[in-house]
């Protein structure tokens, strides 16, 4: 297993985490075959949304003793008012599923702010007491971090911009960050993903991704198969399907995620999700799949790696993220950004212009151009 920095929480998560909504209706003994095959795996995050006390019981009875072992995202708002999965900013309400979670998991290591999609989502949780209450849940120690989840990314940079959340949860796959900002995800999970509205790399999802690093606000991902689609061969955008581990590394690819989040309802399927690290670079490689769609991501760098191998060893992907995020505020690089471009072995300074990145690039990226400009903006 792989551990990465979530953000600035201090945290360090597995790459794979488990998103346990496929416990929920389970019996104990299938709960507790997942849950020990996520820990012997390496699996240290888990997802539970979930407002059943159940599945919740279930869970925290298979991990036992192994509670510190983990980290558990649990969500603030999510409940089953109408015996279903809901959404709700009553602050009663709100309070009566989330510490009946408390009580049951002891504390919650991600308290995450839950669905803040639209601008009706911003003004219910931050204009009202929902999170004054937040706050204090975390000023008693019964959330160690703040998060939230989204599935926009204008409103997802609007939360991020108020210096509340440490960490976000969001949907993150190549048909999603080529889906206009304004349009509403789920109506493209429940129907077939047409090519018609992918116009290529959102604007939006690219600054929300910068946005994050720069505030070192780590990312969790979902919907990372975009609900089934992306790998079907019906249903998806591409000329062929992806596969799971394409989606997995794809999204592990995104600027500051640290995580994704995987399903399963058995430890076979769990051993299948962590298989993702035995395969070779070839295996994860989704550029040829995502290329084949007509002016998807067209001169933007998706950190495939496809550009490699370079004849210096610069690192070109991580030259290009680092760039990307510079990009926001050229006049003042973040400090954590400059360092952490200067701690790669090979820079941009040291290209040579070869240009043999180029003829492999997939998508048209001027990669020494933009070695130059990394060197313009971050010194050699």
């Amino acid at each position: 297993m792989i551990y990465n920095d979530l953000g600035k929480t201090g945290k360090k998560v597995s790459a794979i985490g488990l998103g346990c909504e496929h416990l929920d209706g389970k019996t104990y003994e299938q709960v507790k075959e997942v849950i020990d095959a996520a820990i012997e795996n390496g699996i240290n995050l888990f997802d539970v949304f979930m407002p059943g006390r159940e599945v919740r019981e279930n869970i925290a009875k298979a991990l036992g003793n192994r509670r510190d072992q983990v980290m558990i995202q649990g969500h603030i708002g999510s409940t089953d008012i109408h015996e279903q999965y809901d959404v709700s900013r009553d602050l009663p309400s709100v309070k009566k599923y989330f510490e009946e979670m408390l009580g049951i998991f002891g504390y919650i290591d991600f308290g995450m702010m839950f669905f803040i999609d639209t601008e009706k989502d911003y003004k219910d949780v931050f204009e009202t007491d929902f999170v004054d209450y937040v706050l204090r849940l975390k000023e008693q120690g019964d959330i160690r971090h703040i998060g939230f989840s989204s599935h926009n990314p204008i409103t997802a940079a609007k939360v991020i911009s108020t210096g509340v959340p440490d960490m976000m949860m969001f949907s993150i796959n190549p048909a999603f960050d080529m889906l206009p900002s304004e349009e509403y995800i789920f109506d493209h999970i429940e129907t077939d993903m047409g090519v018609k509205l992918y116009r290529g790399l959102d604007p939006k999802r690219a600054e929300l991704y910068r946005i994050c690093s720069a505030n070192q606000v780590g990312i969790t991902v979902m919907k990372s198969l975009g609900g089934g689609k992306l790998i079907s061969e019906e249903h998806s955008p591409f000329a062929k399907p992806l596969t799971v581990p394409q989606c997995i590394h794809y999204a592990l690819s995104r600027p500051s995620v640290a995580s994704v989040m995987v399903g399963a309802q058995t430890r076979e399927e769990v051993q299948s999700a962590v298989s993702y690290f035995d395969l070779d670079e070839a295996e994860k490689d989704y550029s040829q799949v995502i290329a084949t769609m007509k002016n998807d991501f067209k001169g933007n760098c998706v950190y495939c790696g496809h550009c490699h191998p370079c004849p210096v060893e610069i690192d070109i992907a991580a030259v290009n993220k680092y760039l990307d995020i510079a990009r926001l505020t050229p006049n003042q690089v973040p400090p954590s950004v400059r360092s952490h471009y200067h701690s790669l072995l090979h820079r941009g300074d040291e290209c040579i212009g070869c240009r043999s990145c180029e003829e492999r690039c997939p998508f048209g990226v001027s990669v020494v151009e933009n070695m130059k400009e990394a060197n313009r903006l971050f010194g050699a």
